[in-house]
């Protein structure tokens, strides 16, 4: 007897599961099918949490930005939003560099340098960190990436230049809406034929966002910080993301 044909965009097998997403297989193999989770977690996931909701705001703001980003010349893994929590997108090979970009001075980068928390550069900052977990994401340089084999100078110098070109679109996209990008961080893959595209996702769970008047924290600080208002920080963002 035939069995029915799977739908291209049905789950098969796990392929990954993250802190804050599972990536599974579809019927083709140029595709798979990410799931966001509600699950929180801060500093290398030491600090866990979750709510409802979550993870459908996420997806909602990546679904609503790389398509912006596609228009804007920068290639994405991204292909459909599915569901509130599931985007399709295509199948990449990771490479496993976080690529931090920084335009005012927060967090780790602040106080490892001594600066005031807030203090705009005057240029952007591209950061490099090997993407472990069990190693806390250790800061690396284009040489160390290019001697471990996880990418070429070629793949490297195209990242960075993607980077760069995110960050130009995204920082006054968002200052439209009344928030000020202050870092990020991105993930790329690799296509079958070698193309580097962006990954991942952009969200507050990826990005500090502070508000462009009050400087109110709008992302995962507020989670790390216990400061209170994180789920209705995410829903305020993904509303002026949609606006």
């Amino acid at each position: 007897m035939t069995q029915p044909s799977q739908h291209p965009s049905t789950k098969a097998e796990l392929k990954y599961e993250g802190k804050a997403k599972r990536v599974y297989a579809t019927a083709d193999p140029e595709q798979y099918l990410v799931e966001y989770k509600d699950e929180a977690t801060a500093f290398n996931a030491q600090k866990r949490g979750s709510w409802a909701g979550k993870g459908a705001t996420n997806n909602a703001i990546a679904a609503a930005l790389y398509p912006k980003l596609e228009g804007a010349g920068i290639p994405t893994h991204f292909v459909a939003k599915l569901s509130d929590t599931e985007q399709l997108v295509k199948a990449v090979t990771i490479v496993p560099v976080e690529v931090i970009t920084r335009n005012v001075a927060a967090g780790s980068f602040a106080k490892k340098l001594g600066l005031e928390e807030g203090t705009p550069l005057p240029r952007p900052v591209v950061e490099y960190c090997y993407k472990s977990d069990a190693l806390g994401d250790p800061l690396i340089n284009t040489d160390t990436a290019v001697a471990l084999g996880w990418a070429s100078e070629g793949d490297m110098a195209r990242i960075r230049e993607l980077t760069l070109q995110v960050n130009a679109f995204l920082t006054p996209f968002f200052l439209e809406r009344g928030i000020r990008l202050i870092d990020f961080k991105l993930e790329f893959g690799k296509l079958p034929s070698g193309q580097i595209v962006l990954a991942d996702e952009i969200s507050p769970d990826t990005c500090r966002f502070w508000d462009a008047e009050t400087n109110e924290k709008m992302d995962k600080d507020r989670f790390r910080r216990d400061l209170g208002g994180v789920e209705e920080a995410y829903g305020e963002m993904l509303r002026r993301v949609l606006s």
